[in-house]
């Protein structure tokens, strides 16, 4: 790990680690600059990778780090991980029901949110976006953990976070680009309706480890938060969407290599 990143604030940190992110979700948008459409196979193997990456994610680097943290702390090991838990699904669930926005591959009438008028453009952009809070606060938050100094919180499992978001984070970003694509948008207008649905994960970082920072003991309720955001995520839009192009057997063998691949790099990094 080159010394010039270790020796920089955590939120400095977390903000890099986020713009890597953002970074890759832009690398998949720019798939349309290459394929008017992408193989319905292809991307439902990719969903699922990005689902397995995600849950392993929200146990190897979050909640096992909550449980830990409470008992150090002192408190029942369970109490926050599960409150921050219940808590992070709980907001999203929220958001999901008051923020307009369509899921890639569904018909317009399948928009949730509030009543709006905003076309399918900015929809589908809302989605990848509410998908990618989470994201951002969990890398945030594990970058705040290694600043608040807490035992076992170290830099490597922060970094593997942020690599495996980043892996997940392509094929997010194909599916809001290319099906824009599809329907006749402009390759340009398409890569930046694409990379947008990023735009958040940096700001969400920032905040995150800045909360960690400023109020330590919030510490393994924010772990556990973002977890239960990303579960909820997953459970709720990226698997589903990755089952009905009509590739169960695919997406589900993608979902197994992405957890495999998120818990080699957690344990390999930390």
């Amino acid at each position: 790990m080159a010394e010039w990143f270790q020796d920089l604030n955590q939120i400095l940190q977390a903000l890099l680690a986020s713009l890597f992110t953002w970074g890759m979700t832009a690398t998949g948008a720019a798939a349309v600059f290459l394929f008017r459409t992408m193989d319905r196979r292809l991307m439902d193997a990719a969903l699922g990778f990005a689902a397995g990456v995600m849950i392993a994610a929200s146990f190897w680097s979050l909640l096992a780090p909550s449980i830990e943290l409470s008992g150090q702390m002192g408190l029942i090991e369970w109490v926050p991980p599960l409150v921050g838990f219940l808590a992070g699904a709980a907001a999203m669930r929220l958001a999901d029901w008051l923020l307009p926005h369509l899921h890639p591959f569904a018909p317009d009438v399948s928009t949730e949110g509030v009543r709006t008028s905003l076309r399918r453009t900015a929809l589908l952009v809302l989605a990848i976006t509410l998908h990618n809070i989470p994201e951002g606060l969990a890398v945030g938050v594990a970058f705040g953990a290694v600043g608040a100094g807490f035992d076992g919180a170290e830099i490597g499992p922060a970094i593997a976070l942020a690599a495996g978001i980043g892996l997940q984070n392509l094929p997010e970003g194909m599916a809001v680009a290319v099906p824009l694509r599809a329907e006749g948008m402009s390759r340009s207008r398409s890569f930046y309706y694409g990379q947008m649905s990023a735009w958040v994960e940096p700001l969400a970082a920032v905040a995150g480890a800045a909360a960690v920072l400023v109020m330590r003991p919030i510490l393994p309720y924010a772990l556990a938060f973002a977890a239960g955001a990303m579960i909820f995520v997953v459970v709720e839009e990226v698997i589903p969407e990755s089952q009905t192009g009509g590739h169960p057997d695919v997406a589900t063998s993608g979902a197994i290599v992405g957890f495999a691949t998120m818990m080699v790099l957690d344990v390999a990094l930390g």
